[in-house]
């Protein structure tokens, strides 16, 4: 994507990637976006929340989609209002994607919601709101920054996480934690955003170029997602995660949970009730359209 935005036209721009988290965490990032020191970055849904609640709908609803497709769905119809609210507030969405589903690690096996409620999950320093769900519901949370997750479950400090399995692999979870259990828990979507006043001092044709870009680079990441996943599951396998597949049963329970316990309790908390609505409202236009969209 750097090497076209290089190549666009009147100039094209120059892209610096920091890697690594040497930004901070991405409520870090959004700040220095809004003080001028970044001009851009790549978020998740987390970072996007910082600059307008209502993106939260489309990944932070625990198994309200049972796919890719289901999200894909959400978002290319809820997202034009999303990114007016996101320029209202300084910042331009040029592209997004989302690049898989989080599952739980753990160091013992979480196969229902109670097991996980026993457990010691890292959360976000920065999700007060999900903090103080897991809280009322009985949940053990465990404020920690993802640079610090590692040392969490080795320590004790922690005895699970919920991320990507490429993540979790990259991360190096798995030496500190022996199960996965196989349940699409949210999806992992987010976009690029660049400050607006940057956006709007380049011509025209460079932002068209850009964008472009941009998207290309996006559906790369999608495309990628579920092989990366898949490679990603079988490295841990071999080298000794055990992966607890979801029954029947268990996925009832499961979205049993979700429907009685977290869903009424995020409403209008963490994801605006509007925004939630039309995501369910969605969600179930598309599986009425599919015949399930599983």
């Amino acid at each position: 994507m750097g090497e076209q935005w290089s190549k666009a036209p009147e100039g094209g721009v120059s892209l610096v990637v920091y890697t690594d988290g040497t930004m901070g965490s991405e409520h870090q990032i959004v700040q220095r976006m809004r003080i001028g020191q970044l001009q851009a970055g790549l978020l998740t849904t987390d970072g996007l929340a910082a600059i307008d609640p209502s993106v939260r709908a489309l990944q932070q609803i625990p198994l309200m989609y049972r796919s890719s497709a289901e999200e894909d769905y959400v978002r290319i119809h809820m997202v034009a209002n999303i990114e007016k609210r996101m320029e209202e507030r300084g910042f331009v969405v040029i592209s997004w994607g989302t690049v898989g589903f989080a599952r739980f690690f753990s160091k013992q096996p979480a196969l229902l919601p109670q097991d996980l409620l026993r457990m010691k999950l890292a959360v976000s320093p920065e999700d007060a709101e999900e903090n103080q769900l897991l809280n009322s519901i009985g949940g053990h949370p465990v404020a920690l920054d993802w640079t610090n997750a590692l040392t969490g479950l080795q320590t004790g400090m922690v005895d699970s996480v919920t991320t990507l399995p490429v993540h979790a692999l990259g991360a190096q979870f798995n030496t500190a934690v022996s199960h996965m259990l196989d349940l699409k828990w949210v999806p992992v979507t987010g976009g690029i955003v660049v400050t607006k006043k940057t956006w709007d001092a380049l011509p025209a044709s460079t932002r068209a170029a850009m964008k472009q870009a941009a998207e290309s680079a996006a559906a790369g990441m999608e495309s990628a997602g579920a092989s990366e996943e898949s490679a990603a599951i079988a490295a841990m396998q071999s080298r000794g995660m055990q992966v607890q597949p979801v029954t029947p049963q268990m996925r009832r329970e499961w979205d049993q949970f979700a429907k009685d316990v977290l869903w009424p309790k995020m409403r209008g908390t963490m994801v605006p009730a509007d925004e939630f609505d039309e995501v369910q409202r969605l969600v179930l236009e598309y599986r009425n359209q599919t015949g399930g969209g599983q």
